[in-house]
């Protein structure tokens, strides 16, 4: 009965990657990074190169979020690849390195 409320104090992170599982992350730190994430993100233009996103999400977070978070460039990645399965991000076609844009 204790881990009722587990569940919805967790995220369910998909990837687009067919047979890749997905990944469980606390609210706070999904919905920290996934705000970071869209206020980085461009919504126009040629869009936001993937490597330099984790430095981008680290600027907008909080000191406290980012001593809470742990691993910035991994969280980073997680959300990235659900919120491209969502079809909130999306990324430019035929361009390296990976860029970015808003859904």
């Amino acid at each position: 009965m204790a881990d009722e409320g587990v569940d919805e104090e967790k995220v369910v992170c998909e990837t687009p990657t067919p047979g890749k599982q997905s990944t469980r992350i606390d609210r706070w730190k999904y919905d920290a990074v996934r705000r970071a994430i869209l206020e980085a993100v461009p919504a126009a233009g040629e869009g936001l190169a993937f490597r330099d996103l984790p430095k981008e999400v680290a600027r907008r977070l909080s000191a406290d979020e980012r001593s809470r978070l742990g691993s910035v460039s991994w969280y980073t990645t997680t959300v990235k690849l659900d919120l491209e399965v969502k079809g909130e991000l999306r990324r430019v076609p035929r361009v390296v390195p990976q860029r970015l844009l808003r859904g």
